[in-house]
């Protein structure tokens, strides 16, 4: 990874891109940390560190996690890229049901670009109710559970409206900074945009890790968090690179005077197929309950929601996320990557499975590797992302625990992704040159 970063910077391009990307991402940081207009900084910062180092830390890490800590200080870029994919994901969930949408996706570049303006549309619509849901409970003071002090200054409408608009403009702004990274940078804008927000959170939750000590024993804990977080990380990439290659053999056919075919090659399968997609999809329905408890608290059902499913270390919580993501993982992989579709497009080709004879024999085969790398898979996302409630237990660590499940999901990842495209862009100069 580091020899990859080395020779992209000795390389003028590359290293313009590298740089511009740093810029954008600085940029983005600096977003992060402005307040909004008409919010108390003094109020919030109290009230935000009562938060986070109390009770309720587990509910407000996960709320926070996509937002590099924006969220809780109200900044400009308070909600972060959470509205971009949750867009994204809706577009290609409805994708298997809208007709128009599959049409689209079909058509190749000009229906991936329909798509992406109606990611882009659907976008600003959730960020405006996202903000405008945010903006509420912090008028309301419901924001922070337990904090009574006045986190905006002004509660009439236009002030409301100003903030609204303010976080949802600053929404728009991070989907043109994640395509101007896409473009002009080093690849894959918006992961890296969420990889700096993740990233960024590492040192201030160590840190707060080795302070919930006094002496040797809190570096102690630090260092054995880190150990730790550098073997679960091992772990991740072993399992991300992981993956079931299924040998496909195409026959010799003549195209007029020419022959075609005669290859072999693979479909790569990977173990975990589904990324990390089923843990957000579990987490936002977990947090919706918390948010109807928020609006409705005084009935019955919110005080058991209070009770069981705030705290992210509790036996109901950690029960319910772990079925969900299990569920979410096979329910995402089904819509994802479809065996009749494969089938059909390697029988239109001439490929076949060694073994294997065409058609619905091929769909069965896929389907059938597909379920049994779909078990292992799901149980690695849910077991890895209770690795926060496991580190409560062993640590009792009320702040957030820096290397969670999702958090080194993403940074993993992404970081394999974006070494893989800087090498890729290695390897195209590296041949223009010696063809030169």
């Amino acid at each position: 990874m580091l020899s990859a970063f080395v020779n992209a910077l000795k390389t003028p391009d590359l290293r313009r891109k590298i740089l511009f990307t740093l810029g954008i991402l600085a940029v983005f940081r600096l977003g992060s940390v402005i307040p909004t207009p008409n919010v108390n900084l003094v109020n919030v910062n109290a009230c935000r560190l009562e938060a986070t180092t109390g009770a309720n830390a587990g509910l407000y890490s996960m709320i926070n996690l996509f937002s590099g800590g924006a969220l809780l200080q109200l900044a400009i870029f308070a909600l972060g890229i959470m509205p971009y994919i949750t867009a994204s994901i809706i577009l290609q969930l409805l994708t298997v049901v809208i007709p128009r949408l599959e049409t689209l996706k079909k058509e190749g570049a000009s229906g991936t670009a329909k798509i992406t303006q109606y990611t882009r549309y659907l976008t600003l619509v959730l960020a405006v109710l996202n903000a405008t849901a945010f903006v509420t409970l912090a008028v309301n003071g419901q924001l922070f559970q337990g904090c009574t002090r006045d986190l905006v200054y002004d509660t009439g409408i236009f002030a409301i409206v100003v903030m609204v608009l303010t976080m949802t403009a600053g929404t728009g702004l991070i989907m043109w900074m994640g395509e101007l990274i896409t473009e002009r940078g080093v690849g894959n804008g918006m992961s890296v945009m969420i990889f700096t927000q993740i990233a960024a959170q590492f040192p201030a939750s160590l840190w707060a890790i080795k302070e919930s000590r006094e002496g040797a024993a809190g570096w102690l804990a630090f260092a054995v968090v880190l150990a730790i977080g550098l073997l679960v990380m091992l772990g991740v990439i072993f399992m991300e690179q992981a993956q079931r290659r299924i040998p496909v053999q195409y026959a010799k056919r003549m195209v007029g005077r020419r022959l075609f075919g005669g290859t072999t090659t693979y479909i790569p399968m990977k173990v975990n197929q589904a990324g990390v997609i089923p843990v957000i999809f579990a987490s936002s329905m977990l947090y919706l309950p918390v948010l109807y408890s928020q609006f409705q608290p005084d009935n019955d059902i919110s005080q058991w929601i209070q009770t069981h499913l705030v705290r992210g270390t509790g036996l109901w919580y950690n029960t319910i996320f772990f079925v969900l993501i299990i569920a979410f993982t096979y329910f995402y992989v089904a819509i994802t990557f479809n065996p009749e579709e494969v089938a059909d497009n390697m029988k239109k080709y001439g490929g076949f499975i060694p073994g294997i004879r065409a058609g619905k024999p091929t769909e069965d085969y896929l389907a059938f590797v597909l379920s049994r790398l779909t078990a292992p898979g799901s149980l690695y996302l849910a077991l890895i992302s209770l690795i926060p409630a496991i580190a409560f237990i062993f640590f009792n660590a009320q702040t957030n625990f820096p290397f969670g499940g999702t958090s080194i999901l993403i940074v993993v990842g992404v970081g394999l992704d974006t070494v893989k495209q800087i090498e890729s862009q290695l390897q195209q100069r590296n041949y223009e040159g010696f063809l030169r």
